[in-house]
């Protein structure tokens, strides 16, 4: 009797073990990523504050703050018939890649976020995604621009990485064919900055797609000041446009001594190039018959709605016009919300599954679809500079 009781009571303390094992493996399975508790969605916001980045970091960081008070304010919105506000918890990651690892670490693991907006710089959003990964967190970027962020060294997409932006090699191509079509150039002469992906990836796209005769390539770096020698080197070889992918740091310099030694033929660049400083760099005079590609354009607002309401909303609350960047933030939040609804959960890992299905989706820089690689497909725009103001739009399909 006493051994068969003993063998009774092993039998019954395996069948509960296995139960509580199931349950344990169910809790964990559940458990994946972060789910918002209460009616709050907590978003993470890993971005450039300071350092080299500081000055597209705070427009892009000003485009978040003004989606989410905006949404807020509507009321919040609803997931299976509750109704959501946003609270973002903001980190200004210094333009470092190592600070940008840990603070996306911090808001994924301690602050237990249900998304990431930013960095806004490739490098910083490059190095945050690992932990944003391993934590089971979407990251959105509004403005890391390098193909590489979205896609693993196998060429897989990275399943957890997002953008608003374009990349580099759209950027490019897009500019190739614009110079190629719009501008009739026949011969272009490139100007690259050499010190990161951003420069020397538009480069690349734009000879790969450009039809013409390139003149001459050179190279500067981050830091640059003195350009004339380079400049000669360009204008003794003759050429119908110049085109120059980098930073507006050093862009305006470069502007303001191409025109001073008489080069007066179109020049083109990125939207690195999208920053109010440019013009006061270069001179307001200096800056004509110059164009940039852009995901966004001030002077949609004329025909677009839904690009007037924004700029209306974000001058009442910032007090200046809006910018690309601005508008690359905004649609963020606004991808996110999208991405929130369509998977009808608050959980990380859901989202991260829903922001891959986005379609059609209608904002300020275009109306997105994101694709297998996790980009956004949406027109593109090319503005022209005089005098240092935008005067015209050309929007490339």
């Amino acid at each position: 009797m006493q051994k068969s009781m003993i063998k009774r009571f092993a039998e019954v303390g395996a069948v509960l073990a296995s139960v509580a094992l199931m349950a344990g493996c169910t809790a964990k399975a559940q458990s994946k990523g972060n789910t918002a508790t209460g009616s709050t969605i907590k978003v993470g916001v890993n971005i450039e504050l300071s350092g080299v980045g500081g000055g597209y970091g705070e427009q892009v960081n000003n485009g978040i703050d003004l989606a989410v008070s905006r949404i807020n304010k509507a009321g919040g919105f609803k997931v299976n018939g509750k109704t959501y506000k946003f609270k973002t918890i903001t980190k200004d990651n210094k333009t470092a890649t190592s600070t940008a690892a840990s603070v996306a670490a911090d808001l994924a693991d301690n602050s237990k976020v249900s998304a990431l907006i930013g960095p806004a710089t490739t490098g910083a959003a490059t190095a945050a995604l690992s932990n944003a990964t391993k934590a089971q967190v979407a990251q959105i970027s509004p403005s890391a621009t390098a193909p590489a962020y979205t896609e693993q060294k196998s060429g897989k997409v990275q399943p957890y990485a997002f953008r608003t932006a374009f990349t580099d090699d759209f950027q490019g191509t897009q500019a190739a064919k614009f110079v190629e079509n719009n501008l009739k150039a026949k011969k272009v002469a490139i100007l690259a900055d050499n010190s990161n992906d951003y420069g020397k990836g538009l480069a690349a796209a734009f000879k790969k797609e450009y039809k013409g005769d390139v003149v001459s390539t050179q190279y500067f770096q981050a830091g640059d000041k003195d350009f004339n020698a380079v400049l000669t080197t360009l204008k003794n070889k003759g050429f119908d446009a110049l085109y120059i992918p980098g930073y507006y740091t050093e862009i305006g310099l470069i502007i303001k001594q191409a025109r001073q030694m008489g080069i007066n033929t179109p020049i083109v660049g990125g939207d690195g190039m999208m920053d109010p400083s440019l013009t006061k760099i270069a001179g307001a005079k200096n800056v004509t018959n110059v164009y940039y590609t852009t995901p966004f354009s001030t002077l949609s607002a004329k025909s677009d709605k839904t690009v007037a309401d924004f700029m209306s909303a974000y001058k009442a609350k910032h007090h200046t016009t809006a910018s690309a960047f601005n508008a690359l933030g905004y649609d963020s939040v606004y991808l996110l919300k999208q991405a929130i609804q369509d998977a009808k959960s608050t959980n990380s890992v859901d989202i991260a599954k829903a922001l891959g299905k986005v379609k059609n989706l209608k904002g300020v820089t275009g109306t997105m679809t994101i694709d297998a690689k996790h980009n956004p497909e949406k027109t593109i725009s090319v503005e022209k500079l005089v005098n240092g103001k935008a005067v015209s739009a050309t929007v490339i399909k």
